[in-house]
Order: structure tokens, then C-alpha cells, then sequence
């Protein structure tokens, strides 16, 4: 039965969404398929002959994938860059490499399988739960002249497993190397203790000669080490630094810097202070924490705002995305930094004038950036793009382009006065209401046939391959990466689980011991990972299409 009109349309996408996502809160053995229900409600709609306008059914798969990829680009964007420094670099190398061999077994399903190009794409897919790499799929075998439901259905076949295949490797991995995850997680928590630099306030007692008489602006090594001083006790009186102050013996100073360098700024200076100096009473100190909100401050450094020689106040911590930051002159400010300011009681109004302050307009969603966010990534996945050895170009389309463009623009902040900046719960909803009006349409389309072709046809033979291109990838890299590089069995936990983009897998990985290992891996490797998966099967296809 077709439903024509817009109406019956969206009836049926809703009736598809609301009973997947009441699906998807099931668990079976502790595991739920969360967002993925909405496809198996879709399949088993469009299996009782449940059928929209090819026309209004396409534009809907369209626009909901676009609402989920930018919002998934405006979320990892801030931390894209940062993932490839320090120990990041060799956590994306193993999550790229997941990515590699999935791909090459699905090549290799095709070539030697004899699966269909169409469903082996499906099948990477759903055998590593991906719903942009399925979009990017369906956008190129399109533009190849490929037709019918063979991806989708392959998708489905492929996806259940693609969820337990993940839990099985963590498994796998602990009993190869007789792992335990509550001596991981201690182990885990001291080694980030060790390296840590998170920032940290301390009460320092001046008892160094050397810098008796020393002017505050002359201490270079404050400035080398990252510290920033916000109060002085001198002469029983507290008051905010001032860059010309002079250090006597048995002043008490207020320091804020990286916990690591504190041993170094005990020796400049001397031992840690009896008294603490923020539980004192004074009524010409007082600090608050103000939110950057005025557009006109945007990009600014904190050396040109000199918040400290207009009004007397100093920044001693700058918060940015849940991040620490070392206020130093040439920090620039961005929209929803939180900045700790010292300073007298009067002049926490001027300040607050000055930044914005405005704890408001951080739930306020700004329509106009995302709009234009979109369009930009629009134009950008349908640019051309030439890559050596392909017989034609690549193009980003919707699963890419405004992925990129949502990334770049959330990393830089804002341009003028347009902010790209999204409230955490409006992003979550764009994300869900994309991904879900997604996945109703793909269950929807390919429900039709989709029994048969499980039951009848090779629909058995599809669950296997999915589960070599879920299992292969995963334990290989999970072994041979963990002996290589020796990373921490709850850091490849949660590396596993963003190779996957999986927050089932997350889930399950934060369960096996409190720690912030998974969560931390997960974060680092999954934007790198959201890319990969999206490019990869338009590779593939145009490869395989070339020969």
C-alpha cells in the first residue's frame, strides 16, 4: 500500500521512528540497538507493503542525513585537530587501520564472494554499524547507475552483529593477554597523573632570596612555566597582582598553573603557604566565572582586551569546551569560553560588559550559521575531486561535504559576527531527528523483499561475510596493537568502540571498570574515523566500477 502526499508521507516515517526508537531501548543480554531500531521498524513496515512517493521518500533520507552528519562534524570538530598530538597520533594510526582491513575484506567479499558491489558496501556498513558510510554508499552507486535494495538489506543483515562483534573482540583481547580491567583502570589513572597537566591552584609563601624586589613583569619563568598569579598577601592585605608588584619575604601569593610545573614554581618562589587566600575574607577580592558571549570580543586576544591595566582584574583560568587553558596575552577568546576573573567587586560589572556574560545565549540556537553551514557543505560535497589512479572523480556528496564544513567551521569559532556555535541539546536533536528520519526511509525502502532475500536468498551467507568484515579488523588490531604499542586494555576498548563509531560498544567498554579510558580513545580516534568511513566506500565503488 503507497501512501501519497506529504501527510501520509510523514505518518508513516514517524510511525517507522517512534517504534524503532521504542525498539531500539530493549536489551538483549545488556546490549540495546538504541537509534538502530529505526531501520528494523522501517523493514518491517515496508515488508507489510508499506510504501511512501519514491520522490518524498528520497528527499527525506536526504535531508535527515544532512542534519546528522553537520551536527556529528559540529561535535568533533573542536577536538579534530588536537586527536593527532601526543598520544593520539598512534590511537588514530590503529583506528585507521580498522577502517583499511574492513574495507579490503569487503573488497574482498566482492571479488572472491561473489556478493554484489551494491551489498558488499551494505555490508562494510552495517558489519561496523555506520549510517553515513551507508549513505556515501547509496550517493556513488547512484551516480554509477546502480538501482534496487540490495545495499539496505544488506545493511540490516549485517548490523545486529556488527554490535556483539565489537563486545566479542574486547573479550577476545582480555583473555589473549589475561587483561583485568579494575588493575587497567588503576593503571590507567596513574599514568594520566603522571602526565597530566591540568591546571591547579596553590598558596605560595615567598622564601627565596632571589626574587626578593622582584618585579612580577621581570619573572620570565612565570611566563615559561604557563603560571598565572591572581592574589598577593602583603602586609596582612590582600589584593589583586599588579605586573609592577614587588615580592617581599613572607608575602603569600595566589598561583594557578599546570599541576606538573608546580615543583619548578616552589623553587622560584618557596614552599607552599599555611593560609589559603581565596577562604579569606576580603572585601576588595572577590572572583567570579563570566562567560564570552559578545561577538565583539570574539577573537580577541586577552592581551588586547588588557582587562587587568583598564579594571584591575585578572583572568586566572580560561575554560573552553570542558579544556583548560593557560590565559596568557595571546590566548583569543571564542564564544562559550568560561574565564575565572579576580578582581574588586566593582569591577565585576564592567568585565561582565565587556565579554557578555550572558549564560543565556549559550541554550540559544542560532539558525542563520546553520543554515549557511549547510549550504556551504552542500556546495562543497558536490565539487569534483581527482585522485590518482581512479577513472573519475570523487565527490564528498551529502554524507561528506557538510561533514567537512561542520568540522572546519566549529573549529574556527566563529567569522565576524556569525557565531558557529550549536547548544549541546540542540545539536542532539538535529542529530537524533536526522538519523532517524534516515534510517526510516533506507528500512522503509528496502523492508520490501528483505525476508525473502534473508530466508530464500542470500541473506545467510551476507550475515556471514558481515561478521568476518566485523570480527577481522577488530581482533587483528586489537592484538597486534596491543602488543605493539602496549596501550592500556580499556584505551583499546574504547579505541575499538570509535573505529566503530559505536556508543552501544562505549557503553559496554565504560562498564567494565570506572574509568575515563574508553570515553577519552573513543573521542580521540572517532572523528578521524566519521571521515574515513564515509570516503572509504567511494572509493571502493569507484574503484571496483573502473575494473
Amino acid at each position: 500500500m503507497e501512501l501519497h502526499g506529504p501527510a501520509q508521507a510523514l505518518l508513516l516515517l514517524s510511525a517507522a521512528a517512534a517504534g524503532g526508537l521504542a525498539l531500539g531501548q530493549i536489551k538483549l543480554g545488556g546490549v540495546k540497538l538504541g537509534v538502530g531500531g529505526v531501520l528494523f521498524a522501517g523493514l518491517a513496515l515496508g515488508h507489510f507493503g508499506f510504501a511512501v512517493d519514491a520522490t518524498m521518500l528520497a528527499f527525506a533520507r536526504e535531508f535527515g542525513l544532512v542534519l546528522f552528519v553537520y551536527a556529528i562534524g559540529v561535535t568533533v570538530g573542536p577536538g579534530f585537530f588536537q586527536a593527532f598530538k601526543k598520544d593520539g597520533m598512534a590511537l588514530n594510526l590503529m583506528a585507521a587501520a580498522v577502517v583499511v582491513l574492513g574495507s579490503l575484506v569487503a573488497v574482498a567479499v566482492h571479488l572472491l564472494g561473489g556478493v554484489p558491489l551494491p551489498a558488499a558496501l551494505g555490508l562494510l556498513s552495517g558489519a561496523v554499524t555506520n549510517t553515513p558510510s551507508l549513505a556515501a554508499g547509496q550517493e556513488v552507486l547512484a551516480q554509477l547507475g546502480f538501482t534496487g535494495t540490495a545495499q539496505g538489506q544488506a545493511y540490516a543483515v549485517a548490523y545486529p552483529f556488527g554490535i556483539l562483534g565489537i563486545l566479542l573482540s574486547m573479550l577476545v583481547l582480555r583473555l589473549v593477554f589475561k587483561q583485568n580491567p579494575a588493575k587497567a583502570a588503576a593503571a590507567f589513572d596513574a599514568d594520566r597523573a603522571a602526565k597530566f597537566d591540568a591546571l591547579q591552584t596553590v598558596n605560595v609563601e615567598i622564601r627565596n632570596p632571589a626574587v626578593f624586589g622582584a618585579r612580577l613583569r621581570d619573572l620570565d619563568e612565570l611566563k615559561e612555566m604557563g603560571v598565572v598569579l591572581s592574589r598577593v598577601l602583603h602586609d596582612g592585605s590582600q589584593h589583586v597582582v599588579n605586573a609592577d608588584d614587588t615580592l617581599a619575604e613572607g608575602d603569600v601569593v595566589l598561583a594557578v598553573g599546570p599541576a606538573n610545573k608546580l615543583p619548578r614554581l616552589n623553587r622560584l618562589l618557596g614552599p607552599l603557604a599555611s593560609v589559603d587566600l581565596k577562604a579569606m575574607d576580603s572585601s576588595d577580592v572577590q572572583w567570579e566565572r563570566q562567560v564570552v558571549t559578545r561577538s565583539e570580543v570574539l577573537g580577541k586576544s586577552l592581551g588586547e582586551l588588557n582587562l587587568r591595566g583598564s579594571h584591575g582584574v585578572v583572568v586566572s583560568r580560561v575554560n573552553r569546551a570542558g579544556y583548560e587553558l593557560v590565559p596568557d596575552a595571546s590566548l583569543k577568546l571564542q564564544f562559550g569560553d568560561m574565564l575565572t576573573v579576580v578582581g574588586a567587586p566593582e569591577s565585576m560589572p564592567l568585565v561582565a560588559g565587556i565579554i557578555g556574560n550572558r549564560s543565556k545565549a549559550l541554550q540559544e540556537t542560532q539558525m542563520t550559521p546553520i543554515f549557511i553551514g549547510i549550504a556551504l557543505g552542500m556546495l562543497l560535497g558536490s565539487l569534483p575531486i581527482m585522485l590518482p589512479g581512479l577513472p573519475s572523480a570523487v565527490k564528498l556528496g551529502l554524507a561528506g561535504g557538510p561533514l567537512v564544513v561542520a568540522i572546519l567551521l566549529s573549529r574556527l569559532g566563529h567569522v565576524g559576527k556569525v557565531v558557529w556555535f550549536m547548544p549541546p541539546a540542540a545539536n542532539h536533536v538535529m542529530r537524533d531527528l536526522g538519523i532517524a528520519l534516515f534510517l526510516a526511509a533506507v528500512g522503509i525502502k528496502s523492508g520490501l523483499g528483505f525476508v525473502d532475500t534473508l530466508v530464500h536468498g542470500p541473506g545467510l551467507s551476507w550475515m556471514a561475510w558481515g561478521m568476518l568484515i566485523t570480527l577481522l579488523p577488530l581482533v587483528t588490531v586489537a592484538v597486534v596493537g596491543t602488543w605493539v604499542t602496549r596501550v592500556n586494555y580499556l584505551t583499546m576498548c574504547g579505541l575499538l568502540s570509535g573505529s566503530m563509531t559505536d556508543p552501544p560498544a562505549l557503553a559496554f567498554a565504560q562498564g567494565l571498570a570506572p574509568s575515563e579510558a574508553p570515553i577519552l580513545s573513543y573521542a580521540a580516534v572517532y572523528p578521524l574515523v566519521m571521515v574515513l568511513r564515509v570516503i572509504a566506500p567511494q572509493i571502493i565503488a569507484l574503484v571496483l566500477w573502473a575494473g
